[in-house]
């Protein structure tokens, strides 16, 4: 697991363009709200896009995307979910 966080991790500082190295990010630090990383709806839209494009996951419903998108290890708790159900 500590694998696929380090993967979600580098994934947001790419895709994001975060002025932070992933080691900097902390597995349940908040991404978006007060004391977070301070991503904004934009940066949430950019994160969708890429967990579909690098992992198969879907996520259609804002309610969902709001649990999901939380931290970096609720990524990586749906994106582990979603692989074992492939299986």
């Amino acid at each position: 697991m500590s694998d696929l966080k380090l993967e979600v991790k580098k994934m947001l500082v790419e895709n994001l363009m975060l002025q932070a190295a992933p080691e900097e990010i902390a597995d349940d630090q908040l991404l978006f709200g007060p004391n977070s990383l301070g991503l904004d709806s934009v940066d949430a839209l950019q994160i969708v896009v890429a967990l579909e494009k690098n992992y198969g996951v879907k996520i259609s419903d804002p309610q969902a995307a709001k649990k999901v998108l939380q931290t970096v290890s609720s990524i990586a708790a749906t994106i582990q979910q979603h692989q074992s159900a492939q299986k």
